[in-house]
């Protein structure tokens, strides 16, 4: 395999560009300057080509009635830090609320965009005949932002997301390893037009982090207030899908347009099979078919969030990057700290959802009293349709009523003191 990168710096140019671009290569040269890096980059790589040659072979053998064992289907817990340098640990609690819900809209979006629950998943039934062996790709996996065991110095108190203000992060550094174990996202102003930058197979027990501009960071949310100050999603790249794409390079995902495939689509090019070779990046929103690879002539893959195009235009990750990314996971699973997740199981099992389905009227039902907590209910794509704060509370039944209601897939998040828990509820 070659070694060409250590981190993947995805440039962007914001809305007024027109287009995404990207700096790796001068990036990552400087980057592998570094010898301890280097080496720790290399040996992480090796285990990952081992256990993504592990998975391969299982899900062959599954195919071919092959398999000794059951594959396992657990949901992957990963715990989420945010940081917003930038804004002051001054800024009135409105400000700090406004900021918690805009990182909360946005791990939304990566839930539904690394389950493949985003609405817009849906025009892969119409596209799919362009792109035939390719299949849409799936981690089961949860983002959560973390709310216990926070880190000592960091001011939070179990309860608190783990959201900071100001105080980390300062001088544009990409780790700290005061936050090792965590999924790290940094919001901040990046020079230059770039919309944000990720390490190529990260490593959280190192502090890395994923950077994403304060003006690509969410979306524009439906409640107010609808935007924080100096934190507004900028179109054409305002879906939140630049961190999607960021995540993916963490996940130790190449470029669809990486390069032409050689002899050996699995290590050459992308080093995904089912993902069609190309060296050019699309950056536009034309019809699933309509751009011709320059390596193949065939239809390229311009709807994967691993290409270039406009937020509204990508939507789906395949099988084969699904299996790339599960690999880097399972290398780097022991890296997590599961300590900073709060007790989800137990929140599950303190409120219930009836009915469900419905019509977009339900109610929230407690299986005893819940004296503080919040309420929100999000679409798929990360819309907050409902944002509830509540003190003091007495009551065992919450009615909810989703306005203007469509079918489809919603989630209501539960959040006191003890943690986070979400459930899905589904409108006919």
């Amino acid at each position: 395999m070659k070694l060409r990168l250590l981190f993947a710096l995805c440039l962007v140019q914001l809305g007024w560009a027109q287009q995404r671009t990207c700096g790796v290569d001068a990036y990552m040269a400087r980057l592998m300057e570094n010898p301890v890096m280097k080496q720790q980059y290399m040996e992480l790589q090796e285990k990952f080509e081992v256990e993504l040659r592990r998975l391969v072979t299982a899900q062959l053998e599954a195919r071919n009635g092959q398999a000794t064992t059951a594959a396992p289907n657990v949901t992957i817990r990963i715990p989420v830090a945010v940081h917003y340098p930038s804004a002051a640990t001054s800024s009135t609690a409105a400000v700090k609320s406004c900021l918690r819900s805009l990182a909360q809209t946005q791990v939304n979006i990566l839930n539904a965009d690394y389950n493949a629950t985003n609405t817009d998943i849906s025009n892969w039934t119409n596209d799919a005949s362009f792109y035939p062996g390719t299949n849409t790709g799936m981690m089961n996996v949860q983002f959560v932002i973390a709310t216990q065991n926070h880190p000592a110095g960091t001011g939070l108190v179990n309860g608190d997301m783990a959201v900071t203000f100001g105080t980390d992060y300062l001088n544009n550094a990409d780790t700290d390893t005061t936050w090792a174990g965590y999924m790290n996202l940094v919001v901040r102003n990046i020079s230059g037009g770039i919309l944000g930058y990720s390490p190529l197979g990260g490593q959280p027990s190192a502090g890395m982090t994923v950077v994403i501009d304060n003006n690509a960071f969410g979306k524009v949310m439906t409640t107010a207030p609808t935007t924080c100050a100096n934190y507004v999603p900028q179109a054409p790249y305002n879906l939140g899908r630049t961190l999607t794409h960021e995540l993916g390079h963490f996940f130790n995902l190449y470029h669809t347009f990486q390069a032409c495939d050689g002899a050996n689509c699995a290590t050459s090019g992308d080093r995904v099979c089912d993902t069609e070779s190309t060296s050019t990046p699309y950056y536009n929103c034309d019809p699933a078919g309509a751009v011709a690879s320059n390596c193949t002539g065939d239809p390229q893959l311009t709807m994967n969030y691993m290409d270039y195009v406009q937020d509204v235009c990508m939507y789906m990750f395949t099988a084969g990057q699904a299996t790339r990314m599960q690999a880097h996971y399972n290398v780097i699973a022991a890296q997590f700290t599961q300590t900073a997740l709060g007790n989800e199981e137990q929140l599950l099992s303190q409120f219930s959802i009836a009915p469900n389905p419905n019509k977009g009227n339900f109610e929230v039902q407690f299986a005893g009293p819940v004296t503080n907590y919040s309420l929100q209910v999000f679409d798929a794509a990360g819309r907050v349709i409902v944002d509830e704060e509540n003190e003091n509370n007495a009551e065992l039944v919450r009615s909810i009523q989703l306005p203007s209601a469509q079918k489809g897939l919603y989630f209501v998040t539960l959040r006191t003191p003890e943690g986070i828990a979400t459930k899905k509820v589904i409108v006919e």
